[in-house]
């Protein structure tokens, strides 16, 4: 129908329904219109109708996989905190290293965790990096992701070609994809954790940015023990729309892709289960998460487009001039975040 076709009443009301989102959008400046354009962005869901049972036979399958952790003092400069070097077991029998730091405290009390999962091409890095965590009183378990620049090898087998980084590495199939291995070793980081006698299983908090920032919401949607998420630039978001888009790690992707168009099929169909946008409604815990506007890796697109369908409590904050990167500002905000949660959730 036209709209010279409605009828008198209905014509006044589509006017006024105009004039009123005109006079909104007058009073908006291009910033606050863009922000608004992606606070309604809904790109359809590219999961695949097993996607729920995936994840449930293969929680199910790893529940009992045995850590066989390792557990060694280390000295550091830091003297008000206890430093130990831990290895562990996650999707297979890759020794997956960390850094385990807790406050000195009084005998018997139990501490908060921020377990913190890194960027790409990155690594745990040292304790000393983790300082402001335990200025806070709370513990840290800071991983490798497998492979990359850190003390962790990498034992998953490749049955097919890869593109240089490590995202494409068993990408044809999603039971052997890093993508599962990444994200189970992240898992059973979270279980070491809450089997710690020195911390509150209640206040088990992830913190990540970039790849570690998709980790942080993947891990929040797939394990009931974690209290809080904070995902900072978040990877792993909108996946499709990224390999389209992004110039960050998708582009190995979209470059095996290119060289074997006949598995682009097959691709799209394993980054569908890991993409955080087709989980985000399994996420149960309260969400913290930044998004750089002139961010050209993880896209605004990519981060709202999961962040809009999580239905927790949360909130998003948009930095119009930021590009992919964490700054202070944020970073205080994030350690308020966590702290009034603690306050909120700690029995007096």
């Amino acid at each position: 129908m036209k709209l010279e076709e409605l009828s008198g009443g209905d014509y006044r009301m589509v006017e006024e329904v105009l004039a009123n989102y005109q006079q909104e959008e007058n009073g908006m400046d291009a910033i606050k219109q863009r922000i608004a354009s992606f606070e309604t962005y809904y790109p359809p869901l590219t999961a695949k109708e097993d996607l729920e049972l995936f994840w449930e036979e293969t929680l199910r399958e790893f529940a009992d996989k045995p850590l066989n952790a390792t557990t060694a003092r280390e000295d550091t400069p830091l003297a008000l905190a206890d430093v130990y070097k831990v290895t562990y077991e996650g999707f297979d029998d890759t020794p997956i290293h960390g850094w385990y730091m807790l406050p000195k405290q009084i005998a018997g009390a139990r501490v908060p965790c921020v377990i913190a999962f890194h960027g790409y091409h990155g690594s745990k890095g040292y304790p000393e990096q983790y300082s402001q965590w335990l200025l806070m009183g709370y513990g840290v378990f800071a991983i490798d992701i497998r492979g990359q620049v850190g003390e962790t090898g990498n034992r998953l087998p490749s049955e097919f070609g890869m593109v240089s980084g490590w995202v494409s590495q068993g990408i044809l199939d999603k039971r052997h994809s890093y993508y599962l291995a990444a994200v189970i070793d992240c898992l059973k980081a979270v279980d070491w954790v809450s089997g710690r006698d020195e911390i509150d299983p209640a206040h088990i908090y992830l913190e990540g940015s970039s790849q570690g920032g998709g980790l942080v919401l993947l891990t929040a949607a797939l394990s009931d023990k974690p209290a809080l998420a904070v995902a900072n630039v978040p990877n792993m978001c909108h996946i499709d729309f990224g390999m389209l888009n992004s110039t960050g790690s998708l582009t190995e992707l979209s470059n095996l892709s290119t060289v074997f168009p006949d598995k682009l099929e097959a691709i799209m169909d394993t980054v569908s289960y890991f993409d955080v946008m087709n989980l985000a409604e399994k996420i149960q815990i309260p969400v913290m998460i930044s998004v750089g506007l002139k961010d050209t890796i993880c896209m605004p697109e990519t981060v709202y487009a999961a962040y809009n369908r999580i239905n927790s409590k949360k909130e998003i904050h948009p930095y119009p001039f930021m590009g992919h990167t964490n700054i202070a500002y944020h970073n205080r905000l994030a350690m308020r975040f966590m702290e009034s949660y603690r306050l909120e959730h700690t029995a007096k």
